[in-house]
């Protein structure tokens, strides 16, 4: 899956703890070793490999979490999608660091992107795809799957208290540290990583966050990012990072995607009940006429739409604010 996972745990048993963290990075390897897209071997890959010329049978587990990821794609009006893999590879995301398609290529590819082109068989537990060139990503939900199922290895081993993350974009923080409310967790600035651009507390639930500056490439003199529009092809634009809670993992970094590809509008709009998001996004700087105004104006002013709650001012152009 292409991630750094850690952690973190309290408890008075050491033996017990080492025991238990031994078995939630074993869990992590068996999902690598299904999810991963890397991996020929993988029950991914085979899918990819076959799908589009026979039914694949795919285990369980695999065949829930593609429906779950359908489900996404549906509420989510096809801002998440994991079949984008055609669009990653022609920008040049897979196994590299980006690069500018011609157009052509970007409609060749664009064309085999399509969550209505998985076809799943409940009754077989089979992944056919509706035509050749169709390939499952993923990226947007491997993470967060993972480190729900390491959460849930902790707890079947008696550990009541730990802070797992994979490459700190998707946590799950179980309990809390001895003494404190909950976990205390950075949200990062995505100009400068310090100071941070907020801090939460968090106690039985996951935080994801995906950003332009994970990854991304500069070609005349714009930047883009590894986060793709899979209706458009091309790498959304305007929203630099997304932070979302939620009770899982799984759910808060697969909301990460639709809500930076379609924006704070249609974020306040359709983000599910129950999930808390932070958004940056790109400000045009102010001239020294507005920021005169802004001086001016009364605190009642500030948020009249409603939206966000604007916690310090935008700086560099930027944004950062709860959606309300």
């Amino acid at each position: 899956m292409g991630s750094t996972f850690s952690v973190v745990v309290y408890g008075h048993d050491r033996n017990r703890m080492l025991a238990a963290v031994d078995q939630a990075f074993e869990e992590a390897r068996r999902l690598d070793q299904m999810l991963s897209n890397y991996r020929p071997s993988s029950e991914w890959s085979e899918v990819n490999r076959h799908a589009a010329a026979r039914p694949v049978p795919v285990p369980g587990e695999l065949f829930n979490l593609l429906a779950a990821c359908l489900e996404y794609s549906r509420q989510s009006e096809g801002a998440f999608d994991i079949s984008v893999g055609p669009l990653m590879k022609v920008w040049g995301f897979y196994k590299g660091a980006g690069r500018l398609p011609r157009p052509a290529e970007i409609r060749q590819a664009r064309a085999r992107v399509g969550y209505k082109n998985i076809l799943l068989d409940p009754a077989a537990r089979t992944v056919r795809f509706r035509r050749e060139g169709v390939e499952l990503d993923p990226g947007g939900i491997g993470k967060g799957y993972a480190v729900d199922r390491m959460v849930e290895t902790l707890k079947s081993a008696g550990i009541s208290t730990a802070l797992v993350s994979a490459s700190g974009s998707s946590i799950y923080a179980l309990g809390s540290p001895p003494g404190e409310p909950g976990w205390s967790v950075s949200i990062r600035r995505p100009a400068a990583p310090d100071p941070p651009a907020a801090q939460v507390v968090l106690k039985d639930e996951s935080m994801s966050t995906s950003g332009s500056y994970e990854k991304f490439f500069r070609a005349g003199g714009r930047l883009y990012s590894h986060i793709m529009d899979p209706r458009t092809g091309y790498p959304a634009r305007g929203v630099v990072s997304v932070s979302v809670i939620a009770p899982r993992a799984l759910d808060s970094e697969a909301w990460t995607k639709p809500l930076f590809v379609n924006g704070r509008a249609w974020a306040q709009r359709h983000r599910p009940a129950g999930l808390r998001a932070y958004m940056c996004e790109e400000r045009p700087r102010p001239t020294p006429a507005f920021a005169r105004g802004r001086k001016r104006a009364r605190p009642a002013d500030a948020g009249r739409d409603g939206t966000f709650s604007e916690e310090r001012p935008p700086t560099g152009g930027m944004q950062c604010a709860w959606l309300q």
